[in-house]
């Protein structure tokens, strides 16, 4: 969904690869494209159930260390390769200087203020303060179903204040516009647990409800020829509640019965996928429409499959080397250093 977002359902940048304007090249799928940014809402749905169910039982320690581990290997290797491939003399997109690459391989380029080497990582930075609030509000006091319901019931009415009060301080650390999402899904996890469990199924549902008011809020506007795409309000909730539908089926069981490999395979691209396709998908689609020819459906499969291929690079030679060894050594217990008693004071 995101990627037909980048590649066809908005303009700027990848106007650039296309040679005009993506309406121009898909002028019939265009506009469904557009509304491929609900994909990130999503995201977090699936996010909110992740960490719940991996902060569940865990020390601060061991969850730290999973998160780190999962998210800065294939970033760190994203942020190289994007900032390498702009930097040739051929690409028509700009580098970033040095300095801030270098703060983006923390993941704090946003709140430092520096310029971005990924267009997508600011829904990191969301996940880098969901995180944080999920373990120093459930993980580090010890994760069970009261302190979980406490945290959701808590961050929601806090974040609709904070987003009826309009304080940027508050905005920035309770995120009203993707809170639901996240603690959309963490209710989907306590009904993974028990699907009787009717606090989780009312969670859910006043997550979903104003989930789909800020996305409606946030992607609609009056028909206008000055812009890209016309959203309608319909298909954004229809959108919304397929993305909390689909996983809750995942979350209860339906999809029991789909346990094939691929989708373990499929599963674990998505994540570098995500992190690279947008900005290398620029320059894939210049060489190929543009340099090459190839029509513009054509160069959509083309782009995509390659993209593919490089998160399937990244996932077996980065992902699946690195993430072991940094997970285990965040996971080590430091030892306390052996003290020799001090010598006896002299006369």
């Amino acid at each position: 969904m995101v990627a037909a977002y980048h590649y066809g359902g908005r303009d700027g940048d990848i106007s650039k690869g296309w040679g005009g304007s993506p309406r121009h090249q898909f002028p019939t799928l265009s506009e469904w494209f557009a509304y491929g940014c609900l994909g990130v809402q999503i995201f977090f749905v699936i996010s909110g159930f992740v960490i719940c169910m991996s902060g569940w039982g865990r020390p601060l320690r061991s969850f730290f260390a999973s998160r780190v581990s999962r998210l800065y290997p294939a970033y760190w290797a994203a942020i190289v390769i994007v900032t390498a491939t702009f930097a040739l003399p051929w690409v028509a997109y700009r580098t970033v200087s040095p300095s801030d690459a270098l703060v983006n391989l923390t993941m704090l380029q946003q709140p430092v203020g520096t310029e971005r080497v990924l267009g997508v990582c600011w829904t990191l930075w969301a996940e880098l303060r969901f995180y944080a609030l999920f373990a120093l509000c459930v993980v580090l006091p010890g994760a069970n179903r009261q302190r979980v319901l406490v945290f959701c019931g808590v961050w929601t009415l806090a974040a609709v204040i904070t987003d009826a009060v309009h304080q940027p301080m508050l905005n920035m650390v309770l995120m009203p516009e993707y809170a639901p999402f996240f603690i959309g899904g963490i209710g989907l996890y306590l009904l993974h647990r028990d699907r009787r469990d009717v606090i989780a199924w009312g969670v859910t549902g006043v997550s979903w409800a104003i989930g789909q008011h800020y996305a409606v809020a946030g992607l609609w506007h009056r028909a206008d020829p000055a812009f890209f795409s016309y959203r309608h309000t319909s298909v954004i909730v229809a959108v919304i509640t397929l993305g909390f539908v689909l996983v809750g089926a995942v979350a209860l069981g339906f999809f029991r019965w789909a346990d094939w490999r691929w989708l373990t395979v499929a599963g674990a691209l998505t994540y570098p996928f995500y992190l690279v396709h947008e900005h290398l998908g620029w320059v894939v689609v210049a060489v190929l429409h543009r340099k090459l020819g190839i029509p513009s459906y054509g160069t959509l499969v083309l782009t995509v499959a390659l993209m593919l291929g490089l998160a399937w690079l990244l996932n077996r030679y980065v992902e699946n080397r690195l993430t072991p060894l940094l997970r285990r050594a965040l996971s080590r217990k430091m030892l306390p250093r052996e003290v020799t008693p001090a010598p006896p004071a002299g006369r």
